[in-house]
């Protein structure tokens, strides 16, 4: 039986040599797995927001800029090295349709622009990706294997 591992949003679980991280309901919000295959640990963040513009910055992992460092300082907490970690993501759709063309209606993109920009700046290599459209993603992550599943509706499971 495989631990799983269930992450909300605005969420992080990490996990060691085994087990399952899963995330729901990754719609406009992008699901950021980082993975360090030396010493197989594993963190699943979902973020709901491109910048953490927040006073008091009680809620990092709702953001993909400190969610995204605030998951690594943790890894590397537990023994993971910067050089070796590498990243998978899955998310961003654009969920709805906003009259007027502004970037409110596409928060999904603004997500994954934010998401690529803090894992470039923070040395983490994107090894694969499953981003945008207009569909709903659920993110599996196996902590042995490495390996990430997307789950979409009426489209083939993506294995990577």
């Amino acid at each position: 039986m495989v631990n799983k591992l269930v992450v909300g949003i605005a969420d992080m679980k990490m996990a060691r040599n085994e087990g399952m991280l899963i995330t729901y309901a990754l719609g406009s919000c992008v699901g950021i797995c980082l993975y360090d295959p030396l010493i197989r640990l594993a963190a699943l963040v979902h973020v709901m927001l491109p910048i953490n513009m927040e006073t008091n910055r009680k809620t990092p992992l709702k953001y993909a800029d400190t969610g995204i460092r605030e998951t690594l300082r943790q890894m590397e907490g537990r023994g993971a090295a910067r050089p070796r970690i590498v990243a998978k993501i899955a998310g961003g759709a654009r969920m709805f349709e906003v009259t007027g063309g502004g970037s409110l209606g596409n928060i999904g993109m603004r997500n994954v622009e934010s998401t690529h920009m803090v894992l470039r700046r923070e040395g983490i290599r994107l090894l694969r990706e499953d981003v945008g459209g207009t569909t709903a993603r659920t993110l599996l992550f196996d902590v042995e294997s490495g390996q990430a599943c997307v789950r979409s509706y009426g489209k083939p499971e993506l294995i990577f």
